[in-house]
């Protein structure tokens, strides 16, 4: 697969239903989505890394009013949806709909339980796009 750690590789393996980050070689440090330098030493020398997609929640909110993608998709007001922060088992931290929770009754979904990610294919066969998704454990 590409070795450039760019949005279009990272989309290209979430098609392949693999969540893949990089690692700085030198200190191990993780990140998702991938970045092809290390801000805390400047390193270049990265690698790919396939996460676990394990993870436990942090933080989450409701979405009653959908950007046009996600109305397409057919929430709305009614059918509202959940976005959160999951922080990977590996470290990074990523935001991500969370799915197979109970939008209406946000009180059930709670902060620190365990998710694992899903994969949300969208679109016909030419144009299939996955999605980065989290689900309960």
């Amino acid at each position: 697969m590409d070795n450039q750690f760019t949005f279009s590789a990272y989309s290209n393996y979430l098609n392949e239903h693999k969540l893949m980050g990089s690692r700085d070689k030198a200190s191990g440090a993780a990140f998702l989505p991938p970045r092809p330098l290390n801000p805390e030493n400047f390193s270049t020398d990265m690698e790919w890394v396939e996460f676990s997609g394990k993870g436990k929640l942090s933080g989450f909110t409701i979405v009653y009013i959908a950007p046009t993608a996600m109305i397409e998709a057919g929430y709305d007001r009614k059918n509202p949806y959940c976005v959160g922060i999951v922080e990977t088992d590996e470290g990074p931290m990523v935001s991500s709909f969370i799915m197979d929770v109970d939008v209406l009754h946000p009180e059930t979904i709670q902060i620190g339980m365990p998710v694992k990610a899903a994969f949300i294919d969208r679109g016909t066969e030419e144009n299939k796009q996955a999605f980065l998704a989290f689900q309960p454990v």
